[in-house]
């Protein structure tokens, strides 16, 4: 009886021979890229051809190194390794190195980011620098050892002898090409004494020139605040650093020529020229000046000098009367403002006195008003001292508190010394009178 597997053991056992399959652990295949749409980090893709279609992977560490950029529809070679994707059931190729079909991954490279970098604008012709007429320091990034630096130092020696080269020695083959030349062009663009900056090599294959393509290379370039000439190679090969330098020499004796436009023989026979000119110019001139003095000498006007200037004494006389018409006016207009002035600083004064003399009754009246109001206060208090004395004094008020009142003869009795014995007296109590005869007066012991 025959055994069903499940769809799952089928795959399991399909994936197993794909990952053991030694021809299947590296695969090199050739398609055209299809449905590629660029994503931040892993790409994900079709390889097509006539008949068939396979799903492709690339990791992004891996993408970032292939130098080129993949785009719908290129045809590239690439090598791999086929997996089976078990919950899809479905095999893709993850994708190890990649390169484009028939043309090189380095010209692939150049010619993407020479359209970006030229979308950007870098290479317009608007950004390029003149190039100076006379230079007094040529820098020169370049190889120390090369023929380089030896043709340049000819070429301006012969043309125009004193002029100061300044090499900035500069590996120009290799791993570090690009992050050398981009150093030494921030250094150069530091110092104040160089006119000019040449950047050159020799001819080489694409592998070799390749650092002056390198985007921090192009960028350095475009940024420099020196001219830049760029004699990269032989006058067939042709870089980025050419593209975005100001001039572009073929080899390194044209890009001397291009620093020193101008020989010191062409420059002698230029100032010959221009002091030919300049004397010529100025005999012309005195020539004509001593025409002019020739008929001005026969004119009247030299033989009765006067003349020239009966009109301006004229002028003067006429000028120095409105000057004077002009400050005795002024001068009357100015002495009655001043008077005006003298009244209203009188005026002013006055005020200022009556407002003295007013603060000054204020204060006293406000002092007199003090003092009146402190007798007042005084006074009152010492109505209130004698009200309350009387108040003490006031008999009736005495005897409401319980005492007597002796009275004889109609008088207040002060001391039992002056009672007169047999003669009658009165008591005053608080509720009546009492009618009393005294009989005798005891005295009290002094004690």
């Amino acid at each position: 009886m025959a055994e069903y597997l499940t769809v799952s053991h089928l795959t399991k056992y399909l994936k197993l021979k794909f990952d053991k399959d030694p021809y299947l652990a590296r695969v090199y295949l050739t398609g055209q890229v299809s449905n590629f749409r660029k994503r931040p980090n892993h790409q994900y893709f079709s390889l097509k051809d006539e008949g068939a279609v396979i799903q492709a992977t690339i990791w992004g560490g891996v993408y970032q190194k292939l130098g080129f950029e993949l785009e719908e529809g290129m045809k590239v070679n690439v090598v791999g390794r086929v997996q089976l994707y078990e919950p899809g059931g479905s095999y893709s190729i993850v994708i190890e190195k990649a390169e484009p079909d028939g043309i090189g991954a380095l010209a692939i490279q150049f010619e993407q980011l020479k359209k970006r970098l030229g979308d950007e604008g870098l290479f317009k012709p608007e950004w390029k620098q003149p190039l100076p007429q006379f230079s007094n320091k040529i820098g020169v990034i370049t190889s120390p050892s090369g023929a380089v630096i030896r043709d340049i130092i000819t070429t301006v020696s012969r043309r125009f002898p004193g002029v100061e080269i300044l090499l900035f020695p500069t590996k120009v083959q290799g791993e570090g090409v690009a992050q050398s030349v981009v150093a030494n062009i921030h250094k150069a663009n530091q110092r104040d004494d160089l006119d000019v900056l040449i950047i050159g090599r020799g001819g080489g294959s694409i592998e070799d020139l390749w650092g002056f393509n390198e985007e921090i290379v192009v960028r350095a370039i475009f940024e420099s605040r020196l001219p830049v000439i760029s004699s990269v190679g032989h006058e067939t090969d042709t870089t980025l650093s050419d593209f975005v330098a100001d001039q572009r020499a073929a080899t390194p004796t044209a890009a001397a020529e291009l620093a020193t436009p101008v020989t010191k023989a062409d420059l002698v026979n230029h100032l010959r020229q221009q002091q030919n000119r300049a004397f010529n110019a100025t005999l012309n001139r005195v020539r004509f000046h001593q025409e002019r003095l020739r008929k001005l000498s026969q004119s009247i006007i030299f033989k009765q000098p006067e003349r020239l200037y009966d009109g301006y004494l004229q002028k003067l006389d006429q000028l120095s009367d409105k000057l004077q018409q002009t400050m005795d006016s002024r001068f009357q207009t100015h002495q009655q403002t001043v008077r005006l002035l003298q009244e209203r600083l009188k005026a002013q004064r006055l005020e200022q006195k009556i407002a003295s003399h007013k603060q000054y009754l204020q204060q006293q009246t406000r002092l007199l008003k003090t003092n009146m109001a402190n007798i007042y206060d005084n006074k009152m208090h010492r109505a209130k001292q004698l009200s309350e004395a009387m108040t003490l004094l006031d008999t009736s008020r005495i005897v409401a508190r319980g005492y007597a009142m002796v009275y004889q003869e109609g008088r207040v009795v002060e001391s039992s010394q002056t009672l007169k014995i047999g003669a009658p007296a009165t008591i005053q109590m608080r509720d009546g009178q009492v009618e009393v005869e005294v009989k005798d007066v005891k005295k009290q012991k002094n004690i």
